[in-house]
Order: C-alpha cells, then structure tokens, then sequence
C-alpha cells in the first residue's frame, strides 16, 4: 500500500552572482545525514556535500558546478535558516581578554557583499587584456589536490581565466591548454599581477560583523566571511 506523500513548502533564494531567483524546498532527513556525515569527514566531503544538497533542495533547473563560491555559501545558509532555525549561536575567545563570549546571530540578516571597486577585466598593455571569472567549488577541489603553494596559485589563475583578448581577436580559456595558460600568466609583470590579486581580494563575499564590548571595556569587532565562520 502506498504511503502519503508529505508536501514540503517552497520558497525563492535570489542568487548572488545571476540577480535571479530561484525556487527552493528545504532539507529534508536526507540531506541532514548527508551534511552530519560530511561534517565527520574531510573538507572533500564537505563541499560535495553542500553541492548535493543544495541540486536536491533546489526545484529549478540549474548547473550547480557553475555557481561560485559566494552563491553555494549564501544558499547554504539561506537554506539553513528556512530548514532548522534563522537564528545560530556562536561562540567566540577574545584575544584580549581570553573570556569566552555567546552570541545569537539572525541568519537572515546575512547577506553578500559587493565592493564597488571591483572589476573583472584587467587591462595588461593597450591592446592585450584579460578576463577573470569568479572561482567555483571545483576550482576549490583543484587548489586542494596541489603539491605546493605555487601550483594552488596557478591552479586558482587558470580556473578563473574566462577569456583573454587583444585588439584582433578573442581567446576563451577553455581553447588553450593549461601549460599555454601558466606561460601566459608567468609572464605577466608585476603591476598586473596585482590587479589580479584586487580582483580575488575584492570579490563578492558573505561578511558580517558583531560588535561587542569586552570585560575591559574596549569595543570588540568579530568579522565573519566564510562559511564556517558562521557555525564556530
């Protein structure tokens, strides 16, 4: 005999990075197992997780593969806060005074940030520029895998080159090799470099701040901005 099929409620979560809203249902038990079993294991898992749940959770059409970084946070969270409680306790050590102090954060409040000095096209000489995309859970697997520092840097350049042009012509990342890629970025000068560096350090982000005051009396400020900075 067949069993009722229980309805779950639905709601929209604008996506950070497409302006657009998207339909979605709320965990369920599965997806609960799937992120404490996550938990219990190793980063890996954690962010395969968070990919499953949030394809399961989500009721619309979409490449999760593709969504940055800042978008799988901000779904997760808003997806928490509609599936368990939009209220969270953090717990946090001040340095200063080394008292532990508690605090209730309203997951609803949190939101993504946009610097406005922000830009994705670096300009490298008057006819040759260059075209970052933002980097996505997968670039984040890829980091992971390097042997050292300075392949987790190219690793992290040529997953979030898009395109790279000149005043003839358009060159899509995904035509070039990875070695035709590495060459190209080791032999930027220095200033560019940088502009790229701005890029990552001035991308869209989860930020929030608590302000509080110590048993010294001296105004604290805690900065969240990534995932698990929600969750401490």
């Amino acid at each position: 005999m067949a069993l009722p099929k229980i309805q779950t409620p639905m709601f929209f979560i604008k996506i950070p990075s497409l302006q657009k809203e998207l339909k979605f249902r709320p965990f369920l038990v599965k997806e609960e197992k799937l992120l404490l079993m996550a938990q219990q294991s190793n980063d890996d898992e954690e962010i395969l997780a968070l990919t499953q749940i949030i394809n399961n959770c989500c009721l619309d059409n979409i490449d999760v593969d593709k969504l940055t970084t800042f978008d799988i946070e901000y779904i997760f969270l808003k997806l928490r806060a509609r599936s368990v409680n939009n209220i969270v306790k953090l717990r946090y050590r001040d340095t200063e005074d080394d008292k532990i102090y508690d605090f209730e954060l309203n997951l609803d409040d949190i939101e993504v940030i946009f610097d406005k000095d922000h830009v994705n096209k670096i300009q490298i000489t008057d006819e040759v520029g260059v075209i970052l995309k933002y980097p996505t859970l997968k670039v984040g697997e890829k980091v992971a895998k390097a042997d050292n520092e300075g392949d987790m840097l190219n690793n992290i350049l040529i997953s979030c080159i898009d395109v790279i042009y000149d005043k003839e012509k358009v060159y899509p990342a995904k035509d070039s090799t990875e070695q035709e890629l590495i060459e190209f970025i080791e032999n930027l000068d220095t200033k560019t470099f940088k502009k790229i560096e701005q890029f990552f350090t001035t991308m869209p982000k989860l930020y929030h701040e608590i302000k509080y005051e110590n048993s010294l009396g001296h105004e604290r400020i805690i900065k969240l901005s990534t995932l698990k900075d929600f969750f401490t």
